[in-house]
């Protein structure tokens, strides 16, 4: 069932994208070679908590981190630990936030010190693609409309859609219905309505599209062990121009890619 929100409640999810918007900038703050991913999820919940907030993931499902925290070839849903990032590395930061009874979730994907030119393309490209995906946010579109511009841009541009794990509903529960994959054909699938509030999240891979779990129960890894991004916003679908209810810029007054 598809819970569409009224004006109030995209009020709520937009401040809570808010907060969880800056609190992303203040992980931003942070990363460098040196630093352990523990050290960003520390950070990450104490400046959600400050604000009024309690982090999404904390203890959802059980997992124990406020971030989850990707390296290199994992795609997503990695646990925050003792590892330290490495120039070369690039890092997946995902978290969301509860505040007011609604949840909100975002995610960006970071070079550390120098990476390779491939790399940094593989970033712009799944950037770009999720903002492709959210020009298709908007009412009479479907969401194989939204999965279409995705796959279509990534894979011309040589690289590959993860299928195993989709965009999703976002409102009063983290994950609510209708699935957004990032791949599909136009035309087909949910017909889009004003109320709809999606998180849009293309996770591309530089190889193949497979992919594995690892031993630990969470981490999501590409199959061949080449690099992952992963970029992520909360949208609400409106009539014409969909609106985004989080936002990159506070990451990027203190981080360039």
């Amino acid at each position: 069932m598809i819970h569409y929100k009224t004006s109030d409640e995209i009020d709520l999810i937009r401040q809570s994208g808010e907060i969880l918007s800056r609190a992303h900038a203040e992980v931003a703050k942070l990363i460098a070679p040196g630093v352990s991913t523990e050290e960003l999820d520390k950070v990450a919940e104490e400046y959600i908590r400050g604000q009024g907030g309690v982090p999404s993931f904390k203890g959802y499902n059980g997992f124990p981190g406020s971030l989850c925290i990707s390296t290199n070839e994992q795609v997503v849903h990695g646990i925050p630990g003792g590892h330290k990032l490495e120039s070369g590395d690039i890092v997946s930061i995902d978290c969301g936030v509860l505040y007011k009874g609604f949840h909100s979730d975002a995610a960006y994907t970071y070079p550390i010190g120098e990476v390779t030119e491939a790399v940094r393309n593989l970033l712009r490209v799944t950037k770009k693609s999720l903002y492709l995906g959210i020009e298709n946010a908007k009412t009479g579109n479907r969401i194989g409309d939204i999965g279409f511009a995705i796959q279509n841009y990534v894979e011309e541009s040589g690289f590959s859609v993860v299928r195993e794990l989709v965009g999703h509903g976002i409102g009063k529960t983290l994950h609510e219905s209708p699935e957004v994959p990032n791949y599909g054909k136009r035309g087909r699938g949910t017909k889009l309505k004003s109320g709809l509030i999606i998180a849009i999240e293309p996770m591309v891979n530089m190889g193949t599209r497979n992919v594995v779990q690892e031993d630990d129960g969470w981490t999501i890894r590409t199959q061949d062990h080449r690099p992952s991004a992963h970029f992520e916003h909360t949208v609400a679908v409106m009539n014409g121009t969909p609106e985004v209810l989080t936002t990159h810029k506070y990451i990027e007054e203190v981080f360039q890619i």
